[in-house]
């Protein structure tokens, strides 16, 4: 039977947060960010397996404080990050021993997603093999230069991408290799596929599933929980 797995980054410093402490480890009514996001994929009863990737300056921090206090069944592994995302996501596919499977990813900083949407992204990924989660945007979206506007381009086109993003594990790492040989860096997974000229296809979710950036949001974070 195809495995589902998730690979969730949390290696990043989360620099404008303006905490020492990088985001992901920040609490919310006394436990970690990152807690809430794992709790939700170890609580799916779809997913398989769980794939952390870690800085290697948390490595450490993220057995004692993560992992040994609150003990996931699920976690299989977890890996040291890289330079940039691209380069992280990469060391956690390259950790996937189960070449038939989807392969989900998510932000650690992520808590919110709820498991309707993590199953609804596996059901359209078998399909369409390539799907991110995302919403229509509600407000017009300006395009500037130098701070003047371009362009208002349709706001009936306009999604704003949220994950998890879930794809067919083989393609995905096929095309992780080809854009790390080439150097690129690249915003997200469905861009790798976009850059090669892969059809992905954007799944509604849900608006409560934002990604914890600002001091904002960790505020936003507290009334949602």
């Amino acid at each position: 039977m195809q495995k589902n797995i998730v690979i969730i980054a949390c290696s990043g410093k989360g620099t404008r947060m303006g905490n020492v402490i990088p985001k992901q480890f920040l609490n919310i009514n006394d436990k970690p960010i990152i807690y809430y996001t794992i709790s939700k994929f170890e609580d799916c009863s779809k997913i398989d397996e769980i794939i952390i990737v870690v800085s290697k300056d948390y490595e450490q921090y993220f057995k004692d404080e993560i992992l040994k206090k609150y003990n996931f069944k699920k976690v299989s592994n977890f890996v040291l990050g890289g330079k940039e995302r691209i380069n992280s996501v990469y060391n956690g596919l390259c950790s996937i021993r189960e070449k038939d499977c989807i392969v989900l990813i998510h932000d650690g900083v992520r808590p919110f997603i709820k498991t309707e949407y993590i199953e609804k992204i596996i059901e359209e990924t078998k399909i369409h093999k390539a799907c991110v989660l995302g919403v229509k945007a509600k407000d017009t979206i300006k395009i500037c230069k130098d701070n003047f506007i371009k362009d208002t381009p349709n706001r009936e086109n306009i999604w704003l991408a949220q994950t998890p993003q879930a794809f067919e594990y083989s393609l995905l790492k096929n095309l992780y290799e080809k854009a790390i040989q080439q150097n690129l860096v690249l915003t997200d997974d469905a861009s790798v596929l976009e850059y090669f000229g892969y059809s992905v296809k954007m799944v509604l979710g849900d608006y409560k599933n934002i990604k914890i950036t600002t001091p904002e949001d960790l505020e936003i974070g507290k009334l949602f929980l």
